[in-house]
C-alpha cells in the first residue's frame, strides 16, 4: 500500500487497490493499470512501478547537446484568445508559449504538468488540483490559483467561444470552482467524471496569466519554454528559448536545449520539396504521399502511432435534407470504408464505424464495420424524395478544406454516392477559408484530432451545450446524453465499454455523422534531430526537450 498516493483527506482513492486486483489476477493489461491508476491521482512513477514497467520518463538514449534550430513547415494562421482555437497548428504555436495543468503522452497516459498531483473523492465528484511551486511566467510573475481561476472563467464563460465549455459542462459552471490556496483549486462537479486530468489536456485549455487580455499574440505571456520573437500570419512563427524556463534537462540546466524553433507557412507540396532539400526539418502533419517520399531521403527519420484522429462527415440536422434520418442513413450506407482508406490514406488506418469513438479508446466497444449497401441508400433516399415531392438524383454540396486527405475522401463519396441517387457537388477550399466556416455547412468534411478518451471526444461535438462552439451538426438525444452522463462516471472502463456499445449503437442508427477510416498518425523529421516521436493528436510538445546532434 506504500506506492498508492493518498487523497486530500490522507486516504487513498478506493478504487486503486480494486485495480491492483484486477492487475494481479490478469483482467486487466499493466497498461489499462497504469492509465486508470493515474487518473486517480496515483504518481506516475509508482504505478509504473507497481506495473513493473520503467516510467518513460526514466529512459534517455544519450546525453542531449545544447543549440541548433528546427525549422517546421506548418501553416501559421491568425491566432487571438487560445481558448478558442479550433484547429491544431494554432495549438502548436501557442504550445511553445502556454502550457497545459496536465500533460497527456502518446501512450495515452495522462500526468501532472504545471500540477504537482490531483486527487479525486470517492464518488469522483470533488477533484482537488494541486499547483506546482516555483513556476514562473515568462514576465517573471510567479503561477498561481489565480491565473488558474482566470482561465477557468474564461472557459466557462459562454460568450468567450470555447469548446471547454461544453468538455467542462459537467462542472456545472465557474460557482462550482474553489481557490483554497495560492496553489490549491478545488472543483465541486455537478455531475461525476474520470476524465477530467485528460480533459485539462484539450487543446484550447493553455493557462493564461490572470491579467490576459484577449490576444496572445499581442501580449505573448506564458510559462513555456519559448519566447514569440516574430509571428508573421500566413508567413512564420520565430521561438527563442528561454533562459529561466521552470523545467530543468539531464544536465541540470534550464531546457529547451534548442536555441530556436521556426514554424514557417508553406504549401504541402513546396513543403516536401524544401524537406528533400534541407531548407525545412520537418512537415507537420504529412500526407501519405509526403511519408512515401520521406522514407526515400536517408537524411529523414519517420515515427508513426496509431490515432483517433479522423475526418468526420458531418451533416446538420437542422438544415434539409439532412434533418430526415432516412438521407443520413442513406449517405453512410453509400461509403465502402476500405477503398476510402485505400485511395485517401493509402491504407494507413483502421476503417471506422459511425460513431465517434475509436479502437484507440479504452472504453470501446467493438462492432461490426458497416458494408456499403448501395440498393438500401437508394430505396431510403427514393421513399424520402416521393415523401418530399422531390425528383432523384438529390442535389447537396459537400464542403471541407484542401490541405490533407480531405479531396481525396470528398471526391471518392461524392462517386459512391451517385448510384444512389446523391448529386455531390463540391465546394473544396483553403484550409482557413474552411475553419471560418466549418460550423455552418450543412454538409461538410472536418478533420478531427485525438483524443485520449471516448467520453471526452462525443461531449465536444454531439450535446446541447457544444452547439454555438464545436457542435457542427446541430444534433442532440435526449438517450445518447443521458447514456454518455452514465458512461462519464464509471471508472472500470470494461463497465464503461459497455455503455459505450449502445451510444455507438445511438450513433450509427440515427446520429449526424459518417466516419470511414481513423489514421496513422506520422512524424517525418530529419535525423540530426533526437528525442522526437508520433503525438496521437499531432502535438508539438517534444519540442521542449528535442535536441540537435549536429
Amino acid at each position: 500500500m506504500g506506492f498508492f498516493t493518498k487523497n486530500n483527506h490522507g486516504e487513498i482513492h478506493p478504487y486503486i487497490p480494486e485495480l491492483k486486483s484486477q492487475l494481479d489476477k490478469g483482467d486487466i493489461t499493466r497498461r489499462e493499470f497504469i492509465r486508470n491508476a493515474t487518473l486517480l491521482g496515483m504518481a506516475a512513477t509508482s504505478a509504473f512501478s507497481i506495473a513493473g514497467m520503467v516510467s518513460p520518463a526514466k529512459l534517455m538514449a544519450s546525453q542531449p547537446k545544447r543549440g541548433g534550430v528546427w525549422k517546421c513547415a506548418m501553416g501559421v494562421k491568425r491566432i487571438d484568445h487560445p481558448a478558442r482555437l479550433s484547429w491544431a497548428e494554432g495549438g502548436n504555436i501557442v504550445r511553445q508559449l502556454c502550457e497545459y495543468l496536465t500533460l497527456t503522452g502518446p501512450d495515452n497516459i495522462t500526468v501532472p504538468y504545471l500540477l504537482e498531483k490531483w486527487s479525486a473523492s470517492e464518488d469522483i465528484k470533488t477533484w482537488d488540483l494541486y499547483l506546482k511551486k516555483g513556476i514562473n511566467f515568462n514576465n517573471g510573475d510567479p503561477l498561481t490559483a489565480d491565473d488558474v481561476m482566470f482561465t477557468i472563467k474564461e472557459w466557462l464563460t459562454k460568450e468567450v467561444g470555447s469548446s471547454m465549455f461544453g468538455l467542462l459542462s459537467y462542472w456545472g459552471g465557474y460557482q462550482n470552482v474553489e481557490k483554497v490556496d495560492d496553489h490549491h483549486i478545488r472543483v465541486h462537479l455537478e455531475k461525476p467524471n474520470i476524465g477530467v486530468p485528460e480533459h485539462l489536456f484539450h487543446y484550447p485549455g493553455f493557462i493564461l496569466h490572470r491579467d490576459f487580455e484577449g490576444d496572445i499574440i499581442k501580449k505573448p505571456v506564458g510559462t513555456g519554454p519559448f519566447l514569440l520573437k516574430e509571428f508573421r500570419e500566413g508567413e512564420r512563427a520565430v521561438f527563442n528559448a528561454r533562459k529561466d524556463y521552470w523545467k530543468k534537462g539531464v544536465d541540470g540546466n534550464p531546457l529547451p536545449y534548442l536555441d530556436q524553433i521556426i514554424y514557417l507557412d508553406i504549401d504541402k507540396d513546396a513543403a516536401v520539396a524544401a524537406l528533400s532539400a534541407k531548407q525545412v526539418d520537418s512537415v507537420f502533419k504529412p500526407r501519405p504521399s509526403d511519408v512515401m517520399t520521406a522514407k526515400g531521403l536517408p537524411h529523414v527519420a519517420t515515427y508513426s502511432v496509431d490515432s483517433a484522429s479522423t475526418y468526420v462527415i458531418g451533416m446538420r440536422v437542422d438544415k434539409a435534407p439532412w434533418d430526415d434520418n432516412r438521407v443520413r442513413t442513406a449517405l453512410k450506407l453509400c461509403q465502402d470504408r476500405n477503398k476510402i482508406l485505400r485511395l485517401a490514406a493509402m491504407g494507413k488506418g483502421m476503417e471506422a464505424i459511425d460513431a465517434h469513438v475509436a479502437p484507440i479508446h479504452p472504453e470501446w466497444c467493438e462492432k461490426p464495420i458497416p458494408k456499403a449497401d448501395i440498393g438500401k441508400a437508394k430505396a431510403l433516399l427514393s421513399e424520402y424524395a416521393k415523401e418530399k415531392g422531390l425528383s432523384l438524383p438529390l442535389k447537396v454540396i459537400l464542403a471541407t478544406k484542401n490541405d490533407a486527405h480531405e479531396p481525396e475522401i470528398a471526391q471518392a463519396l461524392k462517386q459512391m454516392a451517385a448510384p444512389a441517387g446523391f448529386d455531390i457537388h463540391l465546394d473544396i477550399t483553403e484550409a482557413s477559408k474552411y475553419w471560418s466556416r466549418w460550423t455552418e455547412v450543412p454538409f461538410g468534411i472536418t478533420s478531427w484530432s485525438h483524443r485520449p478518451l471516448g467520453i471526452m471526444i462525443l461531449p465536444l461535438a454531439y450535446t446541447k451545450e457544444a452547439i454555438g462552439a464545436w457542435n457542427e451538426t446541430h444534433w442532440h438525444d435526449d438517450e445518447f446524453d443521458a447514456e454518455l452522463a452514465k458512461a462519464q462516471k464509471i471508472l472500470d472502463p470494461k463497465e464503461r465499454s459497455k455503455v459505450m456499445c449502445r451510444i455507438e449503437e445511438i450513433m450509427q442508427e440515427r446520429g449526424p455523422i459518417a466516419i470511414p477510416f481513423y489514421l496513422k498518425m506520422f512524424v517525418i523529421c530529419n535525423k540530426k534531430f533526437k528525442n522526437v516521436f508520433a503525438d496521437p493528436a499531432y502535438y508539438h510538445t517534444f519540442t521542449y526537450d528535442m535536441w540537435m546532434d549536429a
